[in-house]
């Protein structure tokens, strides 16, 4: 039987706001880091499900082989110009690893694309990928398999690491709408991001 989706246009919580749009968010002037670190990070978070998941919660796992340069982000936007979503995500997947997140129910799969932004108060992760579709949407031929990116934001607060925070988009495509503007399409809630924990 299919599985009938979800679908939210950024209905998203007063949590998730400052999220940006994946273009918007990408040409934004600001303070970037970017290039190949001396050793892999790691980001632990406990998600935590809002509206209908509400009362729901899981481990996320975030390691961060290195940030993504301006050039990435040139070629994800011409990508969205030329082709939208599918455009993105067929970008996305030419990319070579630049991390990896691990999400309970799955084996964990490779980030192609994570921006570091330095902020006043610390710092700011935004990531984006492909989402693996999994082989009964793929047998089924699901709803599902048009929400094939991954995508979340991590607000770390290095003055107050308790307001550290942030949101996931596990199953997302990125689409115009009637106004012509940029929004996630979600396949479920977003879900909020706290408990954060850098590791070295």
């Amino acid at each position: 039987m299919e599985t009938i989706a979800m679908r939210f246009h950024l209905m998203v919580p007063r949590f998730a706001t400052r999220i940006f749009l994946l273009l918007g968010l990408l040409m934004i002037g600001s303070v970037f880091g970017f290039g190949q670190r001396k050793s892999s990070e790691t980001i632990d978070a406990t998600a935590f499900g809002t509206s209908t998941q509400m009362g729901k919660h899981f481990g996320v796992k975030i390691v961060i082989y290195e940030f993504s340069g301006p050039e990435d982000r040139d070629i994800l936007v011409q990508a969205f110009q030329k082709g939208q979503n599918d455009g993105l995500v067929n970008a996305l997947e030419k990319m070579r690893s630049v991390g990896r997140i691990q999400i309970p129910g799955t084996l964990g799969y490779d980030l192609s694309f994570i921006r570091e932004i330095i902020t006043p108060t610390g710092r700011t992760i935004r990531f984006v990928t492909s989402r693996r579709i999994a082989f009964g949407e793929a047998y089924w031929d699901t709803l599902t398999k048009s929400f094939n990116l991954t995508a979340g934001e991590i607000n770390i607060n290095d003055k107050d690491k308790s307001k550290s925070e942030g949101v996931l988009f596990p199953a997302a495509q990125l689409i115009v709408n009637d106004e012509g503007e940029l929004q996630w399409e979600l396949n479920q809630n977003a879900w909020k991001l706290t408990n954060i924990i850098e590791w070295d």
